[in-house]
């Protein structure tokens, strides 16, 4: 099978959604298919064929409300002229999707669409945006969702999109099973003892840093770090470092023995030994869709409290390895966590070390059993047999 992916970005980029198309598009191209990925070009890209996937780069950024600019046409002219028996495009909101949607009558191969949460839904520039959204999905062969009650799957509903699939996100056992050779807390001058609190998402504003910083300090814990792994933008870096700095200050003149580490440079070996070495994931992020960082964590046997965001409540019902911290929403939808009730959470948890362990095995049972790479790969490659052994 010809199988071609879209997405705005893919490795050597990380996030989550290069991170989805990475694992599906290399184990699809195991199983024997012909992947090929379009995605952003990146000067740091030096191979386009990466473990049996083609990657096929166009100078494109934004996308349909904020405007698209560079080499548009060539891209569309690639995706009209694909040799492709499934064309899928994950995630709405940006050019790899918005530059196809109006292709999708011309398009005569079988059409997936990976939504990925729909995050602009309530924010008033989106609304037309969205009022076509509900005939463009009617376009697809196949619609699939990662959570069974989302916004994005809420809207399909509403709006009477009936080829729709559930296919969660995982993560790797290949990265996770294995010992881990890195010795993280020694790379990073954590003390072997100490209570090693882990936060995981890129530095944007809205993955809940912040709001973990608050809870840290406010919080009980002794000897205690909080470890804080995402990806470099400078200014975010700069205004975090500036809200602890002080507070942290006064609370080590006062006795305290919390330090918080901020990383940007980390490989994903060592951010991997991270999730190994933490006692305890605290996610208190503002808009998700499916948070990878929580099936990381349910691989690593590491216990997890989170935010109500994109589907984490699901995800602790289909694993009951986390907990959910209380949560307020704002009027375009995003969870903002509430900082006392949260910080009486984390006390009770960091008290119950059985408590931990038991979350911890919950969730790595669930994800070996149903949320490996390998299992969600396959129900990719069943609905695409599906949809071609229809035609």
């Amino acid at each position: 099978m010809k199988i071609l992916h879209t997405v705005e970005s893919y490795y050597p980029e990380t996030g989550g959604m290069a991170e989805v198309v990475r694992q599906l598009s290399e184990r699809l191209a195991a199983f024997g298919h012909e992947v090929t990925v379009a995605t952003r070009k990146r000067k740091e890209r030096t191979d386009t064929n990466r473990n049996g996937v083609l990657i096929s780069e166009f100078d494109v950024d934004g996308n349909m409300v904020r405007g698209i600019t560079g080499e548009q046409d060539n891209y569309k002219n690639f995706v009209l002229n694909a040799k492709a028996d499934v064309i899928t495009n994950f995630a709405a909101q940006q050019w790899a999707t918005d530059l196809v949607l109006p292709l999708l009558p011309s398009l005569k191969v079988k059409k997936v669409f990976v939504p990925t949460g729909f995050s602009g839904l309530y924010l008033p520039e989106y609304r037309d945006y969205f009022v076509k959204m509900k005939t463009w999905m009617k376009e697809y062969d196949a619609n699939i969702f990662l959570s069974d009650n989302y916004r994005d799957i809420n809207f399909a509903r509403e709006n009477g999109i009936t080829q729709t699939s559930l296919i969660p996100n995982g993560a790797a056992a290949e990265e996770f099973l294995p010992e881990s050779t890195q010795n993280i807390r020694q790379k990073l001058g954590i003390k072997p003892d100490d209570f090693l609190l882990l936060h995981v998402g890129s530095y944007t504003g809205i993955k809940g840093q912040k709001e973990a910083v608050e809870i840290f300090l406010e919080s009980e814990l002794k000897n205690a770090t909080l470890l804080l792994i995402g990806f470099h933008n400078d200014h975010y870096l700069q205004a975090l470092n500036k809200s602890y700095r002080f507070r942290l200050r006064k609370l080590i003149n006062a006795g305290s023995n919390k330090k918080i580490i901020i990383t940007a440079g980390l490989n994903r070996a060592e951010t991997v030994a991270a999730y190994k070495a933490a006692d305890l994931f605290l996610f208190p992020s503002n808009v998700e869709c499916s948070p990878i960082v929580l099936f990381e964590c349910m691989a690593a046997r590491l216990p997890f409290m989170t935010t109500e965001v994109g589907n984490s409540k699901e995800i602790i019902g289909w694993c009951n390895g986390g907990m959910l911290l209380p949560t307020t929403f704002d009027a375009i939808g995003y969870s903002h966590a509430v900082i006392k009730e949260s910080v009486k959470m984390l006390n009770a948890l960091y008290r119950d070390k059985e408590e931990r362990k038991r979350l911890g095995e919950n969730g790595y049972t669930a994800w070996k059993t149903r949320f490996t790479w390998e299992i969600i790969a396959k129900q990719y490659e069943e609905l695409y047999h599906k949809l071609t052994n229809n035609n």
